[in-house]
């Protein structure tokens, strides 16, 4: 222990003397966690429409006054033909057009059905889907407005109708950001504990004071442990900054324990930092440290729930998430803090981050060659 206590002071006193790291490392989190929620938006809006009407009736009017009331849609212009329209999309100033056909209102009103014409620019794939659909949802809502204008509603009353009533546990207003904070602050911790861990050793050999440091009687295990618990307090700062902007930004306040957050996120930053140092104990300068985290961080992030659901992913991406400890951070996250999960229900993803945690430190303790 007295070794350790050594080892740490010294580490402290590194990690305080360079004063921009430590303000970027308690600043950075914490501007990234304000602004980032608020781009990684799932809502699409300002949709750019472009109308071909050739009917000019009043039916025609109120569907457009309609569409562009929605807040989804922003209406580019009138135009007189669907060639002249589709050079809007060519040139990226439309993503739909909605061509209007002659007697839309006559065939409406006489024959109860008419056809419209919706053109999608389909570049951007989850733009052109939602768009499509929100515009589709609107006409079928428009056409439910007619129907009832115009026909009694006894007639409605003799057909079978199945009606849906939906409750949203958990997130009742279906606000993206009460879903998004916790995984992007799981994001945050992650990329701070591997990144710092992972460039601490080998800044030790670019400096030389790697070699002062082998010619000692430490141990090797206490070695590592003197690199993993500054850090390991750090992530449990930065995590805590973390929630305290969550509640007074987002006001988003965990329904679940606190503590078993706390022990959770313990025991994972023992994992993210132990891939640090094992990272560290194989690189030679600070730029392959860089580049290896880099690599692996790209893998955490696009296949770790945060942006596309994992049961969505193909079979083999779903395995390898499986060796991806940010899945189960942010899945966790969400449980404790959303649902209000407790211990029985993180219990196996806590056993399979403790697994992590014990296999990645073993292995940088065994791969840190040192010489007495």
């Amino acid at each position: 222990m007295r070794t350790i206590r050594f080892l740490l002071q010294k580490e402290f006193r590194q990690i305080f003397r360079n004063r921009s790291i430590l303000t970027m490392i308690m600043v950075m989190p914490v501007m990234q966690l304000i602004i980032l929620p608020l781009a990684a938006n799932y809502e699409v809006k300002n949709i750019n429409l472009a109308v071909v009407d050739h009917d000019h009736s009043s039916y025609s009017q109120k569907l457009v006054a309609k569409i562009t009331s929605s807040g989804y849609f922003r209406l580019t212009g009138y135009h007189p033909s669907y060639n002249e329209s589709m050079h809007q999309i060519e040139s990226d100033d439309a993503d739909l057009i909605l061509e209007i056909p002659a007697n839309f209102e006559r065939n409406l009103i006489r024959e109860d059905q008419e056809k419209l014409l919706v053109a999608v620019n389909a570049i951007n794939g989850v733009k052109a889907n939602l768009g499509g659909a929100y515009l589709g949802n609107i006409i079928r809502n428009f056409n439910a407005d007619v129907r009832f204008q115009f026909f009694p509603a006894a007639k409605f009353a003799a057909e079978p109708v199945i009606e849906i009533t939906s409750s949203n546990w958990f997130n009742s207003y279906l606000n993206y950001r009460v879903f998004m904070v916790p995984g992007i602050l799981a994001i945050l911790v992650t990329m701070i504990g591997g990144f710092l861990s992972a460039l601490n050793i080998v800044k030790e050999k670019e400096v030389g004071t790697i070699e002062q440091i082998n010619v000692t009687p430490i141990r090797k295990h206490h070695f590592i442990l003197g690199k993993l618990i500054p850090f390991w307090l750090l992530g449990n700062v930065v995590f805590s900054l973390g929630l305290l902007v969550s509640w007074l930004v987002y006001g988003i306040v965990p329904v679940g324990s606190l503590a078993l957050l706390y022990g959770f996120i313990s025991v994972y930053l023992l994992a993210v930092l132990g891939l640090g140092l094992l990272v560290s104990t194989f690189c030679e300068t600070q730029q392959q440290a860089m580049f290896i985290m880099f690599f692996f961080m790209m893998i955490f992030v696009l296949m770790g729930g945060l942006f596309t659901s994992i049961d969505s992913m193909p079979e083999w991406a779903q395995t390898v998430t499986r060796f991806n400890p940010v899945s189960y951070l942010i899945t966790v996250m969400r449980m404790v803090i959303l649902k209000g999960s407790a211990f029985r229900d993180i219990a196996p993803h806590l056993g399979i981050v403790a697994i992590f945690a014990v296999v990645l430190n073993s292995w940088a303790v065994l791969n840190y060659k040192k010489s007495s």
